[in-house]
C-alpha cells in the first residue's frame, strides 16, 4: 500500500514528470497535495495502470486533492536547457500554480533543482511508494497523452495517438519518410546515427 505521508505534520507536494524519453512534444509535470491519511483504491504508479484506470483516477484525484497543478515545457525549451533541467522546470511550473504552499516537496527520482527555499526529498521509484507522487504521475501522464493525441490530428503519420511521441518503430519510420515536425526535439537522436545526419530541420514536415 502506498504511504500517505513522508513527514508527520508538514504539507507535502508530490511531484512527477512524463515524457522525458520522448522524441517529440513537451515534457509535462504535476504537483499534488493530498489530505492527511489519504487512501484511494487502485492508486499506483501511472506506468502500472491502463488508460481507463488512469483517467478514472485522475478525476478522483482532482476532486479529492487539497491542491493540484500541471506544468510543461515544449520541445524548444527542452532543446535549450536539456531534458533533465526541463523536467525540473516543469515541476517548478506546476508548483508555482498550487493554491497551497507546500512545506516539503517529494520528487520521484534521485535528483532535483531546489524550488524557492522549500525542503525536498528525492525518492527513487517514489511513484510506487507515496500516494502524492503516484497521483502526480497520473496527472502528468494523462495530460501529456491528451496533448499528444491532439497533435496526432495534425501529424497523423507519426502514430502519436498510440506512441505518444516515444521512439517506437512506427514513429521512427514516420520521421524517416516525412522528416521531423516543429514538435520534434532537435537535441535528441531521432534516427540511428547514420540517418540522423541526413535530417534537415529547415524543411520540417508540414501538416497533411
Amino acid at each position: 500500500m502506498l504511504k500517505s505521508k513522508f513527514s508527520k505534520n508538514k504539507i507535502e507536494a508530490g511531484c512527477d514528470e512524463a515524457g522525458r524519453g520522448c522524441l517529440a512534444g513537451p515534457v509535462f509535470a504535476a504537483a499534488v497535495i493530498l489530505p492527511p491519511r489519504f487512501r484511494m483504491k487502485g492508486l499506483d504508479d501511472s506506468k502500472k495502470l491502463n488508460l481507463e484506470q488512469r483517467l478514472a483516477l485522475r478525476e478522483k484525484i482532482e476532486k479529492r486533492a487539497l491542491a493540484w497543478a500541471v506544468g510543461s515545457l515544449d520541445n524548444h525549451e527542452i532543446d535549450e536547457i536539456n531534458i533533465l533541467n526541463a523536467s525540473f522546470k516543469a515541476m517548478h511550473r506546476a508548483l508555482d500554480q498550487l493554491s497551497l504552499t507546500p512545506e516539503l516537496i517529494l520528487v520521484d527520482g534521485n535528483r532535483f533543482n531546489p524550488y524557492r527555499e522549500i525542503a525536498f526529498e528525492c525518492i527513487v521509484k517514489g511513484d510506487s511508494k507515496f500516494a502524492s507522487i503516484a497521483a502526480a504521475s497520473i496527472l502528468a501522464k494523462t495530460y501529456r497523452d491528451d496533448f499528444m493525441e491532439q497533435m496526432h490530428e495534425v501529424h497523423p503519420q507519426y502514430d502519436w495517438q498510440n506512441n505518444k511521441g516515444y521512439p517506437t518503430p512506427k514513429h521512427r519510420e514516420g520521421i524517416r519518410l516525412y522528416g521531423p515536425t516543429p514538435f520534434h526535439r532537435r537535441s535528441f537522436r531521432l534516427l540511428p546515427e547514420a540517418e540522423q545526419l541526413e535530417i534537415d530541420f529547415g524543411k520540417a514536415n508540414k501538416p497533411i
